[in-house]
């Protein structure tokens, strides 16, 4: 018995995935990301409708990795607030023997 949605094609990339992924991506790993088809995905290329910033080159088409993130909502690791560091400790006080 096949597994559900194995006739489907691949699944969608989980959050860890895409925090794990270069700084530019192919169309069909964005796809996977948005969860949307692959014909879907590339009919929306063609048409400059797809939902992040696409680039061409040549016969290929790049997505830029933070443009993904941005549209999911998810914060890349270096736009993370970063956290204020803790007040240094005051020495304790030595007693004297």
């Amino acid at each position: 018995m096949a597994t559900p949605g194995a006739a489907r094609g691949p699944q969608a990339l989980t959050r860890a995935e895409i925090l794990a992924l270069p700084a530019a991506i192919d169309l069909d790993t964005a796809n996977r990301a948005l969860a949307i088809g692959r014909s879907t995905g590339y009919a929306l290329a063609k048409r400059d409708q797809y939902p992040c910033r696409v680039l061409r080159l040549g016969n290929a088409y790049r997505v830029i990795t933070t443009d993904l993130l941005r549209i999911l909502g998810i914060e890349s690791p270096d736009e993370q607030a970063v956290p204020t560091p803790a007040l240094a400790a005051v020495p304790a006080k030595s007693q004297a023997a």
